[in-house]
């Protein structure tokens, strides 16, 4: 290894190779093609960076001047992109070798002068650099190395075309560098096709894959999702969290369910633009951000410092695209905790997708309301803000804080500002020990041979409450409750699916906190514990201002819903009767033997028997026997134009000619 390159391993802590990197630095590997399958976060693109090092510099410790490309790197995805040009580049700082990056959804105007003042290392996407390619701003006769990162996940995103006219077009005389995760078939073929005696390395079963990942499977409602990653984020308070969904749409949802929250949400998917996914990435490596929420766009080769929780919100459909998930944390060393939210719909295809990766997983409940409490008490008592004794100034404040108020004054107010941005855990239940709410019907049994009624949800018309009153004793809230009220109600859609969040993340309480909603016309009244009242109220004052409004309030007085109610339907008896006599009193109408009635009002034929073109009147006389109207007609023999043969009028000519048998 040259000295500069050392020198930058040096400084970012590079002591001991992965075993990657040691294969590809063996005496028998240097020159030659190379198929290396290696797990996700073992150190490839450092390994290949030092691999073609040989094809850049030669003997010499530095490069000459920039001219034609001498190496070309090859990544599935644009952050892929970004992040290897990012690694590359401090690799090779003390070379003198320039390294630019040709990624989609960006001007191509800046990457085509970089390539026409000179560059020694391109990275790019398969799109754009065969379109520099094509148009001949990206000149390849120089091209010494060629490196394919993460060559399976080009091929599933349908890159093969791409990736055999680059092969095609660069010289034959290159050096060939592929790797990849896993060797499927379509790698393999692509491998004899255009490589040339390539040496084969394989350090994927060295070590079992993920060994510093823990999983968890947790057990969920099926409508508990977006409940359970709440809970989730506060029990692990990670310092960089990555949710992974299978659907833009899903994406978005859970975005702007957890920055409603409160917590520091960037997404990542393929609908935004090249602008958005560069500003979420920095964000995130920044720490403005805590959270990333994306598709399986993340799902491959993308580093992200402090990235120790990884939360499968959807179960993928293969068991790679799961590994690759969970792969993003536990990177080089580090510890990394990977969570599947299993329903129960989806029990059987989570046991068939960790059996199928070979992940031995812990399975639980969510965490529950107590279990963060208490580690939020120990986070707090280990604070090292705590055992910092701080300045003279710090401690003439704090004299002149507890003259003035309290120990026990001045702990609350500590408690209620370290707290203050933290947002309220969810009650949430485990329904893999809880009870069916809803048993199958085989389970039913009713007395006197009575046959099980449907268990229906209740469903509430458009107009009425959500929720019903309170009874005068709330579960979760014992004692006495105190009233507020929001400014939104019934006109402007207010509904308790977004009302209850905007009310914990104002008022600094949990759901259990909270008892009756009802919302009216113009407003919603909902109670609060009068344990939490007045914290309740000081949070709502120091609340963002924004459009919907808490204030203090009184019971409501009026009634829910005011609007009349419609008149009973008619009973069963009384409909035959209104239809034969008209619209008479229904009080006085009564029940009527079926041989009492009258035989030509009774069973009179219906009216599409009554006239016919065909017959005339068939209306049978006042006093017939049931069933005899009309029968005089049913032996009728047919007219002369209701017989198959043609009518000479309707086809103004000769008959049509027969065909013999």
């Amino acid at each position: 290894m040259s000295a500069p390159l050392a020198r930058a391993l040096a400084e970012h802590a590079y002591i001991d190779p992965t075993p990657v990197q040691t294969a590809v630095l063996e005496p028998q590997a240097t020159g030659h093609d190379l198929l290396v399958s290696a797990q996700t976060g073992s150190g490839k693109t450092v390994a290949y960076g030092l691999a073609i090092a040989t094809n850049i510099l030669g003997e010499a410790e530095t490069v000459e001047r920039a001219g034609e490309p001498m190496a070309l790197v090859v990544a599935p995805t644009r952050e892929l992109a970004l992040q290897v040009h990012g690694e590359l580049t401090w690799l090779y700082r003390y070379t003198g070798a320039r390294v630019i990056y040709c990624v989609g959804g960006m001007d191509t105007g800046p990457e085509r002068r970089q390539l026409a003042s000179g560059v020694h290392i391109v990275v790019g996407t398969p799109g754009r650099l065969r379109d520099h390619l094509e148009r001949g701003n990206l000149k390849i006769s120089n091209l010494k190395a060629l490196v394919l990162d993460e060559a399976d996940e080009m091929l599933d995103l349908g890159f093969r075309e791409d990736l055999e006219f680059i092969l095609k077009t660069t010289p034959q005389e290159r050096r060939t560098l592929l790797f990849s995760a896993t060797l499927p078939r379509g790698i393999v073929t692509l491998a004899k096709n255009y490589q040339h005696n390539a040496l084969r390395i394989d350090v994927s079963g060295t070590e079992r894959a993920h060994a510093d990942i823990e999983y968890r499977a947790i057990r969920i409602a099926a409508h508990d999702g977006g409940h359970a990653i709440v809970n989730l984020l506060r029990f692990y308070e990670a310092p960089g969290a990555l949710i992974f969904c299978n659907t833009r749409e899903a994406v978005r949802r859970m975005t702007a369910t957890l920055l409603e929250r409160g917590f520091p949400t960037v997404s990542l998917s393929g609908e935004l633009s090249q602008a958005e996914r560069n500003h979420a990435m920095l964000a995130l490596r920044s720490g403005r951000a805590r959270v990333c929420v994306a598709t399986d766009v993340a799902a491959r080769g993308i580093d992200l410092p402090g990235l120790d929780l990884v939360i499968h919100a959807e179960l993928p459909n293969d068991p790679e695209v799961l590994q690759h998930r969970s792969g993003r944390t536990g990177r080089a060393g580090r510890k990394g905790v990977s969570v599947v939210l299993v329903n129960p719909a989806a029990r059987r295809h989570a046991e068939r997708l960790l059996n199928a990766a070979r992940i031995q997983a812990a399975w639980s409940g969510p965490p529950t309301v107590e279990e963060i409490k208490k580690l939020d008490l120990e986070r707090m008592l280990r604070d090292p803000k705590l055992a910092d004794e701080g300045s003279e100034e710090d401690r003439a404040m704090a004299q002149s804080l507890l003259a003035t108020h309290s120990p026990e004054t001045v702990a609350r107010a500590f408690i209620r500002l370290y707290f203050g941005q933290s947002p309220a855990p969810e009650d949430l239940i485990d329904p893999g020990s809880a009870p069916d709410r809803y048993p199958p019907r085989d389970r039913v049994r009713e007395p006197h041979g009575r046959k099980p009624e449907p268990h229906v949800r209740s469903s509430a018309p458009a107009s009425a409450p959500a929720f019903t009153p309170a009874p005068a004793s709330v579960p979760g809230i014992p004692g006495k409750t105190t009233w507020f009220r929001l400014n939104v109600g019934r006109q402007k859609k207010a509904d308790p699916k977004w009302l209850l969040p905007e009310i914990c993340r104002q008022g600094k309480v949990i759901k259990k906190d909270i008892g009756a909603i009802r919302i009216f016309d113009d407003e919603t009244r909902f109670e609060i514990n009068e344990d939490v009242a007045d914290r309740f109220a000081e949070a709502i004052t120091q609340a963002k201002v924004s459009d919907i409004r808490i204030e203090a309030s009184t019971a409501p007085t009026q009634k829910v819903s005011e609007r009349p109610r419609p008149a009973p339907a008619p009973t069963a008896t009384q409909v035959p009767e209104a239809r034969l006599h008209g619209t008479i009193d229904a009080s006085t109408l009564t029940h009527t033997p079926r041989e009492r009635r009258p035989a030509n009002l009774a069973d009179k034929p219906s009216n599409r028997y009554i006239k016919s073109k065909k017959y005339g009147d068939k209306r049978g006389k006042p006093g017939a026997a049931p069933g005899e109207a009309g029968k005089a007609y049913l032996g009728k023999p047919k007219r002369h134009h209701e017989t198959n043969k043609p009518d000479k009028a309707k086809h103004q000519g000769h008959a049509p000619a027969r065909r013999r048998p």
